[in-house]
């Protein structure tokens, strides 16, 4: 075996389905270290994919005869595509869920006995390319079941009323959208539960970064919510999120559901008015709920929590 492909064959294995921007952010901080395997329906992503660090897989959840080629790629597994825009059931993961119950996996043995600690959720203050402790990007010790982190949202609470919400809070989701999310978490737990893997699920509100702000809609003067009408939302950094992902792959307990927030505590008016302020651009105007939102987002904006993220702290 030559000297290039024996350190690759040891490195431990992710298969990362729906590699979008957050898939990306993965990829980046483990593919030094990690064999990165990454979906997309779109063959014309693949050199995006491969610079990135990973192994592109042409795969389509939309066409389950593609995904058996998913068979024992890897024993972790990073779950980050949305459902479908209709139905109020996921069809796409029941497919995923299938595919993989149906694989072989073959767990490699690894012989570090030092334990993994908790990762810093925290932004990089260098400025460097955001990187993950090398305590978790070397090489582990072999899980005792295969891995399945599902990346849902905080859509499935509905409206709280701006209270504080935790995991164990009842879901109560008030969106097609929504119900969508359920359906594909329940699929998971099931699917844990019965397949023997160890399956978590992280919970995600609104995702910013650098090209990830609403500076179309402050461009456009598109108005905010008055102060009567405001609701409470919730936020995480896209390359937060990546760490927290990848933090839930390596520590997330069995059938654990996790938040992914940070620690803001922001009405939607004001996000918008910080960002505005940062850019240099003007505060949006503010009107009544339903003099400023369409129809079809009436029942969106009006949804209104504070999540808690004790839970992604201690653990």
């Amino acid at each position: 075996m030559s000297k290039d492909l024996s350190p690759r064959l040891g490195r431990p294995r992710l298969l990362i389905v729906g590699c979008g921007d957050v898939g990306l952010r993965c990829t980046r901080m483990l593919a030094s270290r990690w064999r990165v395997f990454a979906v997309s329906s779109r063959p014309e992503r693949a050199p995006e994919l491969r610079a990135a660090g990973a192994v592109p897989v042409i795969a389509n959840l939309d066409m389950p005869g593609t995904l058996a080629r998913l068979a024992g790629l890897a024993e972790r597994v990073l779950h980050l595509a949305p459902p479908p825009a209709h139905g109020d059931d996921d069809p796409r993961t029941v497919a995923l869920l299938h595919a993989l119950r149906r694989s072989q996996w073959r767990r490699a043995s690894y012989a570090s006995s030092r334990p993994v600690r908790e990762p810093r959720i925290l932004p990089d203050p260098s400025g460097h390319p955001p990187r993950l402790p090398r305590r978790l990007t070397g090489r582990i010790r072999t899980a005792s079941k295969p891995v399945l982190v599902y990346a849902s949202t905080s859509g499935v609470y509905g409206d709280r009323g701006g209270a504080w919400t935790q995991e164990s809070h009842p879901v109560r989701p008030r969106t097609a959208r929504a119900r969508r999310r359920v359906a594909a978490e329940e699929a998971v737990r099931q699917f844990g539960r019965h397949a023997h893997w160890r399956a978590a699920i992280v919970r995600i509100p609104g995702i910013y970064a650098a090209d990830r702000l609403p500076l179309a809609r402050l461009a456009k003067g598109t108005p905010a919510l008055t102060r009567d009408d405001d609701v409470y939302t919730n936020h995480i950094h896209a390359d937060d999120l990546a760490r927290t992902m990848i933090a839930a792959m390596l520590r997330g307990k069995p059938q654990r559901v996790v938040h992914a927030s940070d620690d803001s505590e922001l009405r939607m008016a004001d996000y918008f008015d910080l960002v505005a302020d940062r850019r240099g651009l003007p505060r949006p105007p503010r009107e009544q709920l339903r003099e400023a939102v369409e129809p079809t987002l009436l029942s969106f904006m009006s949804e209104s929590r504070r999540l808690d993220n004790a839970r992604l702290k201690r653990e």
